[in-house]
């Protein structure tokens, strides 16, 4: 694990949505797909849909909420590598759809820290020609 914190929230937050997304039935593909500099931090199918999820996790709400973080210029990237993903394992029949999951990591009096999720499935939309 790193000794970054910022790293360290990202990747509690990639795991809280693996999780999730397993306990809800969909199978995991990938993790942290890289496409040169650029990544997906998960890859999910359920009932012939593969997901792209972008996943965000934040301390507090003071830098504005997890969903709000993506905006057109991380969309744009993950829609480039999404496209790097589809043409080489991309499965014929598939629906393809962009996710983010939020995680919100909240202080606790005592005890664990409180974790709160948000998916949003088909977050965004990809425009005609990109």
């Amino acid at each position: 694990m790193s000794d970054d914190p910022r790293q360290s929230l990202g990747a509690l937050g990639e795991r809280v949505a693996a999780r999730w997304y397993a306990a809800n039935g969909y199978a995991v593909l990938a993790r942290r797909f890289r496409s040169g500099h650029r990544d997906l931090d998960l890859v999910v199918a359920r009932d012939g849909v593969v997901a792209f999820v972008e996943v965000k996790a934040r301390r507090g709400g003071a830098y504005g909420g997890p969903i709000e973080a993506v905006h057109w210029r991380k969309r744009r990237e993950l829609v480039r590598s999404a496209q790097v993903w589809i043409a080489r394992y991309g499965r014929a029949g598939s629906a393809y759809r962009f996710d983010v999951f939020g995680v919100l990591v909240e202080s606790a009096e005592r005890g664990a820290p409180r974790v709160r999720v948000l998916h949003l499935p088909d977050a965004f939309q990809v425009p005609a020609g990109a």
